[in-house]
């Protein structure tokens, strides 16, 4: 890429935002949600790796360090072959993105444990695909990483994957009932959602708890930490049943809003 076009990227990301040192929550939840499940074209051949494969963010990559990995582990895609973002992660000066749900080398025996009090509990391992043989990607911005939109992303990405094909939730979404389009529009849950809707909206939940109420086994999805905005969302089934909001301070204690209609 020319310096030419790497000032662009600059641009794109806008030199204002990229003084702040932290995405905001809704920042992050914007990203992770627009980048999250999105389909792309492979336009270089990725290797599989478990460790991230680095991407810097002027659009380059050491092509000889990624042939290496390519001849020791194999393709995770080749150029031409379809791929998805299942996993993204903002880290001080990098984000982190799972593709084709990463590689890994089998269950965790932390993933056969839950934890947590009475009838609710929690699992302490993730529940993602294992076993599986994609990679991960590692995209470097230097010290700080600025905050940038799921489109800010894709447009740096266009080196080695290309995202110009309708994204599966667009269509995914374009769709659904008007109600559920709206709450996703606003990224916001309710009653009548099921657990993929959801995700769209808000992203991963922050945590996970399970409990049997009258012989109702229900599931927790807890979104944000404080001091800030709370937002537990309740399923039965697949299905939402009940949304409710909080602010918690700086200590923890929350003050409760009104059930979501």
């Amino acid at each position: 890429m020319s310096v030419r076009h790497w000032l662009c990227l600059l641009l794109v990301l806008s030199p204002l935002r990229a003084e702040k040192a932290k995405y905001t929550p809704e920042e992050r939840v914007e990203l992770i949600r627009g980048i999250t499940a999105e389909h792309a074209t492979a336009k270089t051949q990725l290797p599989r790796s478990k460790k991230p494969i680095v991407f810097e963010a002027s659009g380059t990559y050491d092509k000889k360090a990624w042939d290496s990995l390519f001849k020791q582990n194999g393709p995770a895609a080749r150029a031409g072959d379809a791929i998805q973002i299942t996993k993204v992660a903002i880290e001080d000066d990098k984000i982190l993105l799972e593709i084709n749900h990463g590689l890994k080398s089998g269950r965790s025996w932390k993933d056969h444990l839950e934890i947590g009090m009475g009838a609710s509990t929690s699992p302490i391992g993730g529940n993602d695909n294992t076993g599986t043989t994609g990679t991960n990607i590692a995209v470097h911005f230097g010290k700080v990483t600025p905050p940038a939109t799921a489109a800010e992303l894709k447009k740096l990405l266009l080196p080695i994957m290309d995202f110009e094909k309708r994204s599966a939730s667009e269509s995914y979404v374009e769709n659904l009932p008007p109600a559920v389009q709206a709450a996703i529009k606003d990224k916001r849950a309710v009653e009548g959602m099921d657990k993929e809707q959801v995700m769209i909206a808000l992203g991963r939940p922050d945590h996970k708890s399970r409990e049997t109420v009258d012989g109702v086994d229900l599931e927790d999805w807890v979104f944000g930490k404080p001091p800030g905005k709370i937002t537990f969302v309740t399923f039965g089934g697949n299905k939402v049943v009940k949304v409710k909001e909080a602010y918690a301070g700086l200590g923890g204690s929350t003050r409760e809003k009104l059930p979501v209609q």
